[in-house]
């Protein structure tokens, strides 16, 4: 199977045209808008219209490039957006109009921001006249927005939008990708204009950097061939880059361990023997150990997060780092790098190649022979597992771990956030890029039925399961009813264990187990026991099926297996299937917040014994 075909590399979209200059027309600013979205490949927009973005819903409903998702909610709108981004590799284009409208899609683009999703959101404003006087359903959106997109654009005169909209996706697409928001005040959409294509783009300063410096390269491979204990430390950055094949390279070349953080699970096969897991507060133990044992950090489009290093004095006492990222504000943001490399990740990684291959012509090959036999002890020592609940009941693990094992080839996974985002990391094997989708930076809630449906829209021949919880569920699943209106038909597993499970978590071992505000199932006066028949507000079926899916409950580890072969078997419309789970299950390993990496704990009181004679 190709790059391509694998999703392994998305190419960077860019203003295209038919490859003849159209010719000038005279349009409204609205049309001009919809005809700039379909010559810069936009294919679906999802949005919802209101007064100040209306003018530009009426072309939208003649244009036969551009698909419209009717949304049933701006954050919704936002969150499809960046699942069809990650599913496809092109920009995810969201729309809404003025004030509230827009307001509403604050969180995804923050979302996006953090995460580094190519987004375009374009919003309806005021009349350019009414700006500043407080005129209904006005908000500044563009202050407002500052200082979580990558840039955002003001624009009150028609003749500008075909630039400006082509000037977003060249944004939001290059460098280190983000969201672009484009705010069109509603007399630059009814204003009469000329429209021809392609624009001329006006970016005076921007050039994202993308070769890395050939120096950098060649000490970064004399450390590398140098080393006793490397560690590849992968970010989300490799995918984006689509680098994953150059990156398979240079891990089986170099023979060095490597790491994948939770946004870029699927960037090297799980199942691949070099793979010692997710890093970070929840991450694996051996990962874990082996950023801290390290005395050597290639950290390839990453940026060294608060939830990885944990204590940041104290991670990776040993090690001298080699930093790569496309964005220079990362190197050293966190931790001072040795080696410094500003570049794209593929092209970082592909002459990294080169530079270790000839280290090894010359006879300088790194032996790491002790290091994998501590890191084989560590991962047969502490392996990922669980307990089955004593009282029988379904323990969630299994049920996201069995949801894996079963989906078909190809399967994207969508999660909210929480322990069920942690398990589902855990306990799917993620061996191809694009299969992942998840809030990592921002930890949002509420963001996996509507990222699962974007994802389906872009990628309507690959199956799509969102894992959720009961929690997550009940911020955005209105949108089920948008999926079940426009034939997209994902599945959503609702891991109902009737509380905000890692907040419960934490409640259980930092607060003494006093649950304050955390059970959802029943009132105030609720005892902390699992959801019973006569305490399920919401019932999930019911309210699944009132929005048009085919909805099942399962409470039984003896119908399991069953109950997700039924759901797989559905492609006409949504699934969602409300699993019952024992409401005392934790996420482990776990790293307590604050505390040094050192200090991880692979289960309650268990904390592995490294011995001494490892810390050379």
């Amino acid at each position: 199977m190709t790059e391509q075909a694998t999703g392994a590399h998305h190419p960077q979209p860019r203003p295209r045209s038919s490859g003849q200059h159209s010719a000038p027309e005279q349009v409204t600013g609205a049309q001009s808008l919809i005809r700039s979205l379909e010559e810069v490949g936009a294919d679906t927009v999802f949005g919802i219209p209101g007064g100040a973005i209306l003018p530009a819903y009426d072309p939208l409903m003649d244009s036969t490039r551009v698909r419209h998702v009717l949304v049933r909610h701006e954050q919704g709108a936002g969150h499809a957006a960046e699942g069809y981004a990650l599913a496809t590799g092109k920009v995810g284009v969201c729309m809404a109009t003025s004030g509230p409208g827009a307001t509403n899609l604050v969180t995804p683009i923050a979302n996006a921001h953090m995460d580094s999703v190519p987004l375009v959101a374009i919003t309806g404003q005021v009349a350019s006249a009414s700006i500043g006087t407080d005129a209904f359903q006005e908000a500044d959106i563009v202050g407002i927005t500052m200082p979580i997109t990558k840039h955002n654009f003001l624009v009150t005169k028609a003749e500008d939008i075909p630039r400006v909209i082509a000037e977003a996706f060249h944004i939001a697409s290059t460098g280190r990708p983000g969201p672009v928001l484009v705010d069109i005040a509603k007399d630059a959409l009814q204003a009469r204009t000329t429209f021809s294509w392609p624009p001329t783009m006006d970016l005076p300063g921007y050039r994202p950097v993308t070769k890395p410096h050939a120096k950098q390269i060649r000490e970064a491979a004399k450390l590398i061939t140098s080393a006793r204990r490397p560690v590849l430390y992968v970010g989300g950055g490799v995918l984006k880059a689509g680098a994953t094949a150059e990156l398979k390279v240079l891990a089986e070349l170099t023979g060095a361990p490597v790491t994948t953080t939770l946004m870029a699970l699927g960037a090297f096969p799980d199942s691949h023997p070099l793979h010692v897991g997710m890093p970070g507060m929840h991450g694996s133990v051996t990962a874990v150990t082996a950023l801290q044992k390290a005395d050597l950090i290639v950290a390839l489009g990453a940026r060294f997060d608060d939830r990885v290093t944990g204590k940041l004095d104290s991670f990776a006492p040993y090690a001298k780092i080699v930093h790569a990222d496309i964005d220079p504000a990362e190197i050293g943001k966190n931790r001072a790098a040795d080696v410094p490399i500003v570049g794209d990740a593929r092209e970082v990684i592909a002459d990294l190649i080169q530079a270790v291959q000839k280290e090894h012509s010359e006879g300088h090959r790194g032996d790491y022979t002790a290091w994998w036999n501590d890191l084989n002890r560590w991962r047969d020592t502490y392996p990922l597992g669980y307990d089955q609940p004593a009282d029988g009941s379904l323990s969630p693990q299994q049920v996201i771990e069995r949801i894996g094992r079963l989906a078909p080839e190809g399967t994207v996974f969508a999660a909210g956030v929480g322990q069920h985002q942690m398990w589902a990391a855990h306990f799917i094997q993620y061996d191809r890029p694009a299969t992942w989708l998840n809030s990592g930076g921002a930890g949002t809630m509420g963001y996996a039925v509507p990222a699962a449906m974007g994802a389906k829209a872009g990628a309507p021949d690959r199956t799509v399961w969102a894992i959720d919880g009961d929690g997550c569920f009940q911020m955005t699943n209105q949108e089920l009813t948008t999926c079940a209106l426009n034939n997209i038909p994902i599945k959503v597993a609702v891991i109902n264990n009737g509380a905000l499970g890692m907040v419960r978590q934490w409640q259980t071992l930092f607060y003494n187990q006093r649950y304050s505000n955390t059970v959802l199932h029943s009132g105030p006066e609720a005892d902390g026991r699992s959801p019973s028949a006569g305490t399920r507000v919401p019932d999930f079926v019911k309210l699944s099926e009132a929005m048009g899916c085919y909805a099942i409950r399962c409470e039984d580890p003896a119908d399991l297996d069953k109950v997700i072969e039924e759901a797989n078997a559905v492609n006409d419309r949504p699934v969602v299937v409300d699993f019952i789970v024992h409401e005392d299950a934790m996420v482990w390993p776990m790293v307590a917040a604050g505390t040094s990496n050192d200090e991880i704990m692979a289960a309650r009181d268990v904390r592995p014994d490294f011995g001494d004679n490892e810390d050379d």
